[in-house]
This record gives C-alpha cells, sequence and structure tokens, in this order.
C-alpha cells in the first residue's frame, strides 16, 4: 500500500548505471502493477522539469502537479482520450479535469495553455491532492525508495542525485520509452485507436502551445534582432519567432533561460538542431542579463545556474542532437 504514505525517504545508496536501468525496466513492465497512467504521468512531470531542480535536487509538488495537470488536459479534454484506468470507474484525475471544465465552461478545444492562468492554478491545486493521495507513493513503491523522497506536509519532491545524473543523460531515450509504454497502455484502455495515432498525440501533450508571453518579455529587455544573425526583426505578422536554443524535442518544457528571439529564416533553418558552442556563451551572458533585471523575468529564472545550461547543451549532443547548427 506504498501509494497510501505520506512521507517517503531516499535511500542513500550509489547506483550504477545498470541498477538504474533495472529500476527503470521493472517499472516499464508488467511487474509494476498500473491500473492507470498516473505512473507514466508522474515520470513524464519528472523529465520536464529536470532542469528546474534546485541544488539540492528538490522540485516543489506545485512544479509537478502544474505539468500532471497540464498532461492530463490536454489528454482527457483536448485529444478526447477519456479512459486512462483499468477499473469501471474513470481514475480520480479524469472525474476532477471532467468537473472543473463543465463548472467552468471550458471549450473542449483549449488545450492547457489556453486557460485563464487563475483557474490553471486550481485545476493544479486539485490535481497536487490527487497526486498525494495516488500517485507519489506508487511510484515511490515501484522504485524501492531508491529514486526519490518525498514528503506530503512540506510538499517536497527530491530526486536522487545519482539518479538526476542518470536521467539526463538517458532523457531522449526515457522520454520515448514512456511515451511508447504510455501510449500502448492508453491503446488497451480506449477502443479502436491506432497506436501511432496515440503516439504522436502523447508525444505532443506536454507542449505548450504559445511562447507570446516570453516573446513580449524578450522584446522589452532586449533589442528587436534575431539572436543568431544580428538581424533587425520585422514587425509584421509572423517574421518574430521566439525559439528553443537547445531544441524543445530535448527539453520538454519552455523556460526562459532557454529561449530566444529569432528571425523566421534563422528559426525554420534551425529546426530541431543544436547551435553551434560559440552561441551557448552568447546565450550564458544573455541569461545574467535577465537574471538582474528587478521584473517578471527574474520569477522566471528561478533555480537558473549557469551550468544548467551547460549541461542541457552537453546532454543533448549526448542524446544524439550532435548536427551543430549555424546561420549561413
Amino acid at each position: 500500500m506504498s501509494h497510501k504514505l505520506k512521507v517517503g525517504e531516499l535511500k542513500e545508496q550509489y547506483m550504477t548505471d545498470e541498477e538504474i536501468w533495472r529500476v527503470f525496466t521493472v517499472v516499464l513492465s508488467s511487474k509494476s502493477v498500473k491500473s492507470s497512467t498516473y505512473k507514466y504521468v508522474l515520470m513524464k512531470s519528472i523529465i520536464e522539469n529536470l532542469y528546474q531542480i534546485n541544488d539540492q535536487y528538490e522540485l516543489t509538488y506545485n512544479q509537478l502537479a502544474y505539468s500532471f495537470a497540464k498532461i492530463y488536459w490536454n489528454l482527457v479534454v483536448h485529444h478526447n482520450l477519456v479512459k486512462q484506468n483499468r477499473g469501471p470507474k474513470n481514475a480520480r484525475a479524469v472525474t476532477v479535469i471532467q468537473e472543473f471544465q463543465q463548472k467552468h465552461a471550458i471549450p473542449s478545444e483549449f488545450s492547457f495553455d489556453k486557460i485563464q492562468e487563475t483557474l490553471q492554478l486550481k485545476l493544479v491545486s486539485f490535481m497536487k491532492s490527487v497526486m498525494k493521495e495516488n500517485v507519489f507513493g506508487a511510484l515511490y513503491g515501484d522504485t524501492r525508495g531508491q529514486f526519490y523522497a518525498f514528503d506530503h506536509k512540506l510538499e517536497v519532491f527530491r530526486l536522487h542525485p545519482v539518479v538526476h545524473q542518470f536521467m539526463l543523460r538517458y532523457q531522449r531515450l526515457l522520454v520515448n520509452l514512456v511515451n511508447y509504454h504510455m501510449a500502448v497502455m492508453i491503446e488497451e484502455l480506449n477502443e479502436n485507436m491506432n497506436i501511432n495515432f496515440l503516439l504522436n498525440k502523447v508525444e505532443s501533450i506536454a507542449k505548450r502551445g504559445s511562447l507570446k508571453r516570453f516573446e513580449t518579455i524578450l522584446l522589452s529587455h532586449f533589442e528587436n534582432k534575431c539572436f543568431y544573425c544580428g538581424k533587425r526583426l520585422s514587425e509584421r505578422m509572423g517574421n518574430i519567432h521566439v525559439d528553443h536554443f537547445i531544441p524543445w524535442s530535448f527539453v520538454q518544457s519552455d523556460q526562459i533561460w532557454n529561449l530566444v528571439l529569432a528571425c523566421r529564416t534563422c528559426n525554420l533553418s534551425k529546426s530541431d538542431k543544436v547551435p553551434q558552442r560559440p552561441f551557448l556563451d552568447i546565450i550564458i551572458d544573455r541569461n545574467e542579463q535577465l537574471y538582474h533585471m528587478p521584473t517578471e523575468s527574474t520569477v522566471l529564472m528561478e533555480n537558473y545556474k549557469d551550468k544548467k545550461v551547460i549541461l542541457l547543451y552537453d546532454y543533448s549532443i549526448e542524446n544524439g542532437f550532435d548536427t551543430l547548427w549555424a546561420p549561413r
């Protein structure tokens, strides 16, 4: 009954990559009891927040619950994949979302990022309660307390440092494995669904729909020019792009310290590639300026460290993003 635990202590011991892979294999296999998709969504939420961890390897419940709520909203409401558990009743997370949508009359075509921010926060609070009751303890039990610690009273989640490094190093592979196994389960639960169709949905559910907020912040602090080629950005519709310096397909989240303004030509040319290393020094200098600006960007830079961008850059190359790009 590990899912009922309110506190889970981390078993501080060294683990090799082989030992960590062995635990992940058990979690993803039929040896792990999965009556719902909860464990997969928690793993996706952890991966999305890997670069938001503080110096103590901690995340708040709110950070994880935001990702958890976003993923389930986009699955259940936006993609109409309602069946997320094996029992006769809907998973509690699904029921909470459906009741919330109905109460606030939110259109089904709205992805999570289009919901009013105050309503987003309310839904995150509801989902945090679901996670306390059914989620944190369940995955903790499967990983034998070796991957993370948690505390419902403090609302703090702490990854084992070795596991954190492992997840960074093998991030792309872990994302693909979790997406695949999650899609297989959803296929079993929802009739007349094709696995390739579901994989596409599962891969896209974490992505935000709009980066306009970040565009406004960056334009207010820096010159209206392309980060890569230096050309002046046109004010015409569609000619100012917000680009993920390290591709979103690797990062799986939107952090302002990984976002830059780009012209249409550079954004389309760069696509899913990592910029050449001299641009890493430039974005680190840019982020240093952003970090010390007393505005909304300061909050968005919480837990930022230069080493995070460097780690992100190096691990992205290790994960196969090794075709480095530069503007012509």
